[in-house]
């Protein structure tokens, strides 16, 4: 039963025209092209701390880190960035909208995988990654391409939070994230399902991890908000959005601040949207912590592939 596993989708919805990015998703985005089959393509491990652009290595040095791959084409000398990040954001992701009129929290949580050409040595570099982790084949590189496709489209929706039972190795997840680190986990397995080789050298990735005893099924939109909804649930779960909500002063966030500090900690409270469905997680100490763990790279399925 547990983790609950991520939904995948027949396809992507329109965005809504509320949903509004500070910064562009994708600006430079192209399509994937397809490579010579006996091309020789190398793979780098790209990671530097979020939002570098705006505040350098600030969340660099609290680990929370932004994860991509590059590739380089040997026959063509190009090289290529491939990611996968929000379309509005990281706050538009991990907490909706209270919009007048409207009696549901409003989301604007879809992610997608972004690819273009160049790989910025300089962003990665300075207070990060960018490191030689295979190669493979131009046909393995075509391959890779029809699957991120498929993954593109069906896993559609990003997800900030890992909820586990608690900070031991061993604990129960119950919930697992959906964001970038986990499309470029995805990519590596998939490449090395290909055949593809990986050095072996450390990577590590970072998770924002809940606490909370065993989650509690709630419903969806329709059979809590709708007209045969839990009037007392939906006011609870609007009510404790409410703080998370973009702040214009710094007096709104501090009161903002402190109900959040009341219900998640002092009361244990916390919904949680997942799959387009909402449970309650009855948080435990230590309630949140972001960490910086290794994940090994992976050995593929298949038999080894040398180029």
């Amino acid at each position: 039963r547990w983790p609950v596993p991520y939904r995948r989708f027949d396809y992507r919805p329109k965005t809504d025209p509320y949903c509004q990015a500070r910064y562009t998703f994708c600006p430079t985005g192209s399509a994937i092209p397809v490579m010579k089959e006996e091309d020789v393509i190398e793979v780098y491990r790209l990671q530097a701390p979020v939002w570098e652009f705006k505040y350098g290595d600030l969340l660099g040095h609290l680990k929370i880190m932004h994860d991509a791959v590059g590739f380089r084409s040997s026959l063509t000398g190009k090289n290529y960035t491939m990611e996968w990040y929000e379309l509005f954001q990281l706050g538009n992701c991990t907490f909706p909208h209270l919009r007048p009129g409207m009696d549901a929290p409003f989301w604007c949580n879809q992610g997608a995988a972004c690819f273009y050409e160049g790989i910025d040595d300089a962003h990665w570099k300075e207070n990060g990654t960018l490191v030689l982790v295979t190669t493979i084949s131009g046909a393995m590189f075509n391959e890779m391409a029809q699957w991120v496709k498929y993954d593109n489209e069906t896993g559609i929706y990003y997800e900030t939070w890992t909820v586990q039972a608690s900070p031991d190795k061993q604990s129960i997840v119950w919930f697992d994230s959906y964001e970038c680190s986990k499309f470029i986990l995805r990519t590596y397995q998939k490449l090395a399902d290909l055949g593809a080789v990986f050095k072996k050298i450390q990577t590590n990735y970072t998770s924002i991890i809940l606490f909370s005893g065993e989650p509690i099924y709630l419903g969806n939109e329709t059979s809590i908000f709708g007209p045969l909804g839990n009037k007392t649930l939906a006011a609870a779960i609007r009510d404790f959005y409410n703080p998370f909500k973009p702040h214009q002063t710094a007096r709104e966030f501090f009161v903002d601040l402190l109900k959040i500090i009341d219900r998640v900690i002092l009361n244990h409270h916390f919904y949680l949207f997942y799959n387009l469905e909402y449970w309650f997680l009855p948080m435990k100490f230590p309630y949140l912590k972001i960490i910086y763990e290794e994940v090994p790279l992976p050995v593929g399925s298949k038999a080894s592939f040398g180029v």
